[in-house]
């Protein structure tokens, strides 16, 4: 706290993604960590919270710091509405001259539901913030060009790719908690909204302000010159898949060109259980994702509308609509700055269900 305060005084806006209610919580409810289940995960987090939030306001209050708690789930990432109101709450915050002290909800969250890490949280609240640095602190100096407990391990000072050392980051040993890779999926998502990522030790004094002035080694992740506009770095930046589909390659082309949006006669196939409204990623004939966008459409009314291309809308559905599955304007095409989630793995053929030649009738 006494860094950020020092921070505050040079003008900064701070904003701090903390976990460790879980871990406070877990001896209150007699677990131990190896073997605690869902619900004791669940109950340690609620147990933890106070104690976690208690500690933070005791120090603070000692550098004249006020301090609120967000706390949040995927859904206020990937709902725009519930963004939105994050994102408002957020700036209100930092507008009082409050430090938002920001933690997934582990009391309620679920696998099928979650961030999943603190290095994600962080760069989807710094994309949500407008942040210009984005600081994590791990326990190395930064990116090596291999493991860093390998003789002859060199500290990566600045990078402006992070897709060339994916393969040095896949794996989780030596190179602290959930592993470098998160960390480079964190810097690229706020790379791609013009935020620098920097990944520093945390055992250091003052850790933050020594590492966002470069007074101690460190590797800083370049922002992209040309960032990414709000809408799409929120349509890109998914962290949770709620369907796909697969166009023509006529179609997909258009799309990387910004030309048209998805109509349902460029649709081969489907893949997933997914609403109106929910974004979909977007992939031509040979498996590449070329797009994601928002959906006008759920999975099923899409089926249908592909399906029976000859008929109109309302027919098919009961209503009035463009038969346009994703429009241009909440389209976003992807290009070569936006790296995969998943860990790197040799390419394979991408497999969807394809439609059966006979019509729904």
């Amino acid at each position: 706290m006494e860094d950020f305060a020092l921070l505050r005084e040079q003008g900064y806006d701070v904003i701090l993604c903390s976990s460790g209610a879980v871990a406070l919580g877990m001896k209150m409810i007699g677990v131990e960590p190896d073997t605690a289940g869902l619900r004791d995960k669940q109950a340690a987090a609620a147990c933890g919270m106070p104690l976690l939030l208690n500690a933070y306001k005791q120090i603070g209050h000692e550098y004249d710091l006020n301090i609120a708690q967000i706390l949040v789930t995927l859904g206020d990432f990937e709902v725009h509405s519930r963004f939105l109101n994050t994102k408002n709450t957020l700036h209100r915050l930092l507008k009082a001259g409050v430090v938002p002290i920001i933690n997934e909800n582990d009391t309620i969250t679920t696998e099928e539901i979650r961030v999943g890490d603190n290095d994600r949280l962080a760069a989807k609240v710094a994309q949500m913030a407008l942040a210009e640095h984005l600081i994590i602190l791990t326990s190395v100096d930064g990116l090596y060009d291999r493991d860093p407990s390998e003789p002859g391990a060199r500290l990566v000072e600045e990078l402006h790719d992070v897709s060339e050392y994916l393969s040095v980051a896949d794996g989780v040993s030596a190179l602290g908690s959930g592993g470098m890779l998160t960390k480079l999926q964190a810097a690229n998502m706020a790379q791609n909204s013009g935020c620098n990522t920097i990944i520093a030790n945390g055992e250091a004094e003052s850790p933050i302000s020594s590492a966002l002035y470069g007074e101690r080694p460190r590797t800083i992740c370049i922002a992209h010159s040309e960032p990414l506009t709000s809408w799409s770095t929120w349509l890109s930046e998914r962290l949770h898949v709620a369907g796909s589909i697969v166009v023509s390659s006529a179609a997909a082309e258009a799309v990387a060109n910004d030309e048209c949006g998805i109509k349902r006669e460029d649709v081969i196939s489907i893949e997933g259980n997914y609403k109106k409204g929910d974004v979909i990623h977007i992939y031509d004939e040979n498996g590449l994702e070329r797009a994601r966008g928002m959906t006008d459409f759920s999975s099923q009314e899409t089926e249908i509308l592909v399906r029976n291309c000859d008929m109109p809308v309302k027919q098919l559905l009961g209503y009035h609509s463009k038969a346009v599955l994703v429009e241009l304007n909440n389209l976003t095409s992807l290009d070569d700055r936006h790296i995969p989630w998943d860990p790197p793995e040799p390419a394979k053929e991408q497999t969807f269900e394809p439609f059966p030649d006979e019509s729904l009738g």
